[in-house]
C-alpha cells in the first residue's frame, strides 16, 4: 500500500473512533433528559386525575420484529410507494409486450396497448382480483391519471415537432385531397353508424350531436407516429409513396385535431351556437401562436441550433411555452393536448433545434409517462363487457365501417390524384392505422361522458385491430403486385457492400477497399449501408442520422477518388435486413466491422458449470440465436452472415489501420483454396505472403508459385519461420474462416499481437459444421489439429479440421501474377 493511502486510511479510522466516542457520550447524557421528561409527565397526569395514581408497570414495548413489520406494512401502503410500485409494474409489462409484438413484426405501440389491457380488469382483474385490487386500488388511481396526462402533453408536443410543414407545401394539392377524403368519408359513415346505434348506446347517456361527432372523429383519425414508424421500418421514407403517406397523415392529424377541438367545444357547450364563443377564442389563440410566437421561436432556432449552446434557461423557456399553451386551451375548454400539439408545431423549423429538443423530451415522455396512459386506458377497458353475441356483432360492424371508410377514402383519392393502385392501396392501409391517437380521442370522450363504456371498449378493439392489420396488409399488397425482378446482368463492375456501425469508423473501410482492390478500383460499385437499431427512433432523429452518418465516408471517398452509394434504414432486425439486402442485390463481397468483442466472443473460455450465472448466460445465448436481436454478439452476426449468404464475407478488426504494402494470408488446408481468388485483386503492388498449416497443400502451392514468372510478389512462408515472427512482419492479415476457428482454439494467445486483420469466408466456401440459421454449440471434443508453426497440438475440435503432419515445405518469395490451377477471378470482375 502506498504511503499516502496508508496515511489517509489511518486518519479516516481515527476520525471515526474519536467522533463515534463523542457521539456516544452525547447520547448517554441526553437520556437523562428523557428520564426527567417521563417523571414530569407522570406527575402532571396524577394532578389532573385528582388523586395519586397507583403506579403501574409501563406497558411492554412491541417486539423489534413486530415494529419492523408494522413499519414495512405502512411503507408499502404509502401513496408514494404505491405509485412507484404501479409504475414499476407498468414499465415491466409494457417492455415485455412491446418486445413481443416487435418480434412478431408489429409496431411496439400495439404491445404497449395490449399490456394496458392485460393489467386491467379484462385479464389481471378477472383472474387475480386480489392482486389487481392491491395494485390498482381505486383511491390510488388519481395520481396515475395525472402523470399519464402529463405524459400525453409531452407526447403531443413531440408529435407537433415531428410534423414537417414543408412536406405539406411541396405536396399540397395531393395531400389535401387524400387527407381530407380519408376524414370525410369515414366521418360520414361514422355519423350514420352513430344514428343507428344511438337508441341503444347513447340515448339517456348524452345528446345525439356530441355522440355522433365523437363517433365520427374516432373512425376518422390516423396515428401519425405509428404510420411514420411503419414507413421507417419498411424503408419507404424516401419513396414517393412513403413521402406522400407521411404528408397526408400529417395533414390528417392537423385537420383531425382542429376538428376535435371544435367537437369538444360543442360537446361542452351543448350546441354549435353556444360553442361559437369558445371557437372564436381558439381561433384567436391559434392566430397569436402562429403570428407572433412562431416568428420569435424561428429566431431562437436560428441562434440556438446545436447541443453545445442550448442551455437550461432556454429549455426552461420552451417548456414554459408548452405548459402555457396547454393551460390556455384547457381553460378555453378544448383540452390541454391541443395546446401541446400547437406548441410543438410552432417550434423552429430548424432540424437541429427540433432534434435536440425531441431528444430531451422523447425518452422521458415515451418510456416513462406514456405507458401510464396505456395502462390507465386498460383499466377502463373490460373486454368482458361485450358479453353477448349482439355486442360482438356491433363491434365487428364498427371495425368494418372504420376500415372500409378510411381505406376507401384514402385509396380512391390517392388513385384519383395519379397514384398507382399498389401505392393507393398502401396509402389506404397506412392511413388506417389508429393506435395511440385513437386512444387519446376515446379517453377524452369517455371523461366527458359522451362515450359509454361499451362503445369505449369497442373502439379500443378497433384501434388495436386496424393498427395490427397494417403490416400484414402491406406485405399482402406487395405480393399481389409483385413483379418478377429481372436477373442482374453480368457487369464489369464488382459489387461491394460495406456495413458500418459508427460513422467515425466508416472511412477506414474505404482505405481497406483501396488496398484490397487496388488494381480494380475503377471496376467497383461500392455501397455503404448504415442501420439504426430500434424502430421506435423518432422519424426526425432518423432523418438527421441518415444525413449525418455518411458525412465522414463521403469526405474520405472524395479524397480517395472513389464513387460510393449510400443506404440508410431504421430496423429492429439488423441481420435479417442485411442478409435480405445482400441476396436481393447480389453483392460480390460484404465487409463489416468487428472489434474487441469479436475476438472475445470466440476466445472466451467455455466452461461447463452448474452455477446459476453460467446457466443464465447459456439461456441468454440460446435466446439470441433464435431471434434477430440487436444485442447479439459480433460472433453470432458473423456466423449468421457466413452461413446465409453465398458471396464472400469479411469481418475487419481495425488496429489503427492506415494502409498496407505487406499482407499475410493465413490458410488452413485445401478447403481454403478459394482464398486465392480473394487475394487476386490485391496482387498489384502489395506483397502477399501465404502461411498454410496443412503440409501437403503448402507444398502444392509452393510448386505452383515456383513455376510462374513475373507479376507482383507472392510467396509461401517457410515453416522454419516462427508464427510470431511471421505475424510481426506483416502490416495486415487476411485470415480464412477455417484458420480463424483453428487459431482461436490453438493459438489464441497470439491474437493480441495481430496487426489489423480480416476474417474472410470466400464465396462458395462451406462454413464447417454450419447450416443456415442453425448454430448449435459445438461439442467440446478433443482432436489433433495442425498449427501454423508446424507442430501438432491437441485442441477443441471444429468439424472438418483435419490432422496433418508437420509442415516441411520450404519456399521463397517469387513474383507471380497468379498461381496456376486457381480459378481466375473473384467473381468481382
Amino acid at each position: 500500500m502506498k504511503t499516502g493511502a496508508k496515511r489517509n486510511y489511518t486518519f479516516y479510522v481515527l476520525m471515526l473512533l474519536i467522533f463515534g466516542g463523542l457521539f456516544w457520550m452525547v447520547i448517554r447524557e441526553g437520556k437523562l433528559w428523557d428520564r426527567a421528561f417521563d417523571k414530569t409527565h407522570r406527575e402532571a397526569v396524577e394532578m389532573v386525575s385528582g388523586h395519586v395514581a397507583v403506579h403501574q408497570a409501563p406497558a411492554s414495548c412491541p417486539a423489534p420484529l413486530e415494529l419492523f413489520t408494522q413499519s414495512l406494512h405502512e411503507g408499502v401502503h404509502h401513496p408514494v410507494a404505491m405509485l412507484l410500485l404501479q409504475i414499476i409494474s407498468i414499465l415491466v409489462a409494457v417492455r415485455i409486450f412491446s418486445w413481443l409484438f416487435k418480434y412478431l413484426g408489429q409496431p411496439g405501440v400495439i404491445g404497449e396497448i395490449v399490456a394496458g389491457i392485460v393489467l386491467g380488469p379484462s385479464l389481471l382483474g378477472h383472474f387475480f382480483p386480489e392482486t389487481f385490487g392491491f395494485l390498482f386500488a381505486p383511491d390510488s388511481l388519481e395520481s396515475l391519471n395525472i402523470l399519464s396526462q402529463i405524459g400525453l402533453i409531452l407526447f403531443m408536443f413531440i408529435i407537433g415537432m415531428e410534423l414537417d410543414l414543408g412536406i405539406l407545401r411541396k405536396k399540397g394539392s395531393q395531400t389535401l385531397v387524400i387527407s381530407h377524403a380519408s376524414i370525410i368519408v369515414p366521418f360520414f359513415l361514422g355519423t350514420v353508424l352513430a344514428w343507428q346505434v344511438y337508441p341503444e348506446f347513447g340515448f339517456g347517456h348524452t345528446t345525439f350531436v356530441p355522440f355522433a361527432l365523437f363517433i365520427g372523429i374516432s373512425v376518422s383519425i390516423t396515428a401519425f407516429p405509428v404510420l411514420a414508424r411503419i414507413i421507417q421500418e419498411r424503408n419507404l421514407g424516401k419513396t414517393p409513396m412513403g413521402m406522400l403517406a407521411i404528408a397526408s397523415a400529417a395533414n390528417n392529424d392537423i385537420t383531425a385535431w382542429c376538428l376535435l377541438a371544435a367537437i369538444i367545444a360543442i360537446a361542452k357547450a351543448g350546441s354549435v351556437a353556444s360553442a361559437g364563443y369558445t371557437l372564436l377564442c381558439v381561433i384567436l389563440y391559434v392566430l397569436f401562436m402562429f403570428g407572433l410566437v412562431r416568428p420569435f421561436m424561428r429566431k431562437l432556432g436560428n441562434i440556438y441550433n446545436s447541443q453545445e449552446i442550448i442551455s437550461k434557461p432556454l429549455v426552461a423557456f420552451i417548456f414554459l411555452v408548452l405548459i402555457l399553451s396547454s393551460y390556455i386551451t384547457e381553460v378555453l375548454g378544448v383540452h390541454a393536448l391541443f395546446g401541446a400539439f400547437v406548441a410543438g408545431v410552432i417550434m423552429p423549423a430548424n432540424l437541429s433545434f427540433r432534434r435536440i429538443m425531441t431528444e430531451k423530451v422523447e425518452d422521458v415522455a415515451l418510456v416513462l409517462f406514456l405507458p401510464l396512459f396505456f395502462v390507465f386506458t386498460g383499466l377502463r377497458t373490460e373486454i368482458g363487457a361485450l358479453n353477448t353475441a349482439h355486442l360482438w356483432v356491433v363491434c365487428a360492424l364498427f371495425v368494418a365501417v372504420s376500415i372500409v371508410g378510411k381505406l376507401a377514402g384514402a385509396a380512391l383519392s390517392a388513385r384519383f390524384v395519379g397514384e398507382s393502385w399498389k401505392d393507393s392501396l398502401s396509402i389506404g392501409v397506412l392511413m388506417n392505422t389508429r393506435g395511440l391517437m385513437e386512444l387519446i380521442v376515446l379517453n377524452i370522450g369517455y371523461e366527458m361522458g359522451v362515450l359509454p363504456s361499451s362503445i369505449y371498449v369497442i373502439f379500443v378493439i378497433m384501434a388495436l385491430f386496424t393498427t395490427f392489420m397494417a403490416t400484414p396488409s402491406l406485405v399482402l399488397i406487395d405480393k399481389l403486385f409483385a413483379r418478377r425482378r429481372p436477373e442482374r446482368r453480368h457487369s464489369a463492375k464488382a459489387r461491394i457492400l460495406i456495413s458500418f456501425a459508427r460513422p467515425s469508423s466508416a472511412p477506414v473501410f474505404l482505405k481497406l477497399v483501396k488496398v484490397l482492390c487496388g488494381r480494380l478500383i475503377d471496376k467497383l460499385h461500392i455501397t455503404a449501408v448504415h442501420y439504426t437499431i430500434g424502430t421506435e427512433t423518432s422519424p426526425m432523429n432518423a432523418y438527421g442520422y441518415s444525413s449525418e452518418s455518411f458525412v465522414p465516408l463521403r469526405d474520405e471517398a472524395r479524397e480517395l477518388g472513389m464513387q460510393i452509394e449510400t443506404r440508410y434504414r431504421v430496423t429492429d432486425h439488423y441481420l435479417k435486413d442485411l442478409i435480405e439486402l445482400i441476396r436481393r442485390e447480389s453483392y460480390d463481397f460484404v465487409l463489416l466491422g468487428g472489434g474487441p468483442e469479436f475476438i472475445n466472443d470466440y476466445v472466451a473460455p467455455r466452461r461447463s458449470s452448474l452455477l446459476l450465472a453460467d446457466e443464465l448466460n447459456r439461456i441468454r445465448r440460446q435466446i439470441r440465436k433464435k431471434m434477430y436481436f440487436p444485442g447479439e454478439s459480433t460472433r453470432d452476426k458473423a456466423r449468421r452472415l457466413f452461413a446465409n449468404v453465398s458471396c464472400s464475407v469479411g469481418v475487419f478488426v481495425n488496429r489503427n489501420f492506415r494502409g498496407a504494402d505487406r499482407i499475410g494470408v493465413l490458410m488452413l488446408d485445401e478447403r481454403d483454396r478459394a482464398m486465392l481468388d480473394e487475394i487476386d485483386a490485391i496482387l498489384g503492388g502489395v506483397k502477399v505472403t501465404l502461411r498454410v498449416a496443412d503440409a501437403g497443400f503448402a507444398a502444392q502451392l509452393q510448386r505452383e508459385v515456383r513455376h510462374l514468372d513475373g507479376g507482383p510478389a507472392l510467396a509461401v512462408s517457410p515453416p522454419s519461420v516462427p508464427f510470431s515472427e511471421f505475424i510481426a512482419g506483416q502490416q495486415m492479415l487476411i485470415v480464412s474462416y477455417n484458420s480463424w476457428l483453428h487459431i482461436t482454439r490453438s493459438r489464441s494467445a497470439l491474437i493480441p499481437s495481430f496487426p489489423s486483420f480480416m476474417v474472410v469466408k470466400p464465396a462458395r466456401a462451406q462454413v464447417p459444421g454450419q447450416k443456415p440459421d442453425d448454430y448449435p454449440d459445438r461439442a467440446a471434443g478433443q482432436a489433433d489439429a495442425v498449427t501454423f508453426d508446424g507442430s501438432v497440438q491437441s485442441v477443441s475440435a471444429d468439424p472438418g479440421i483435419r490432422a496433418a503432419a508437420d509442415v516441411t515445405a520450404t519456399g521463397s518469395a517469387v513474383g507471380v501474377s497468379r498461381p496456376q490451377g486457381s480459378s481466375g477471378g473473384t467473381g468481382k470482375q
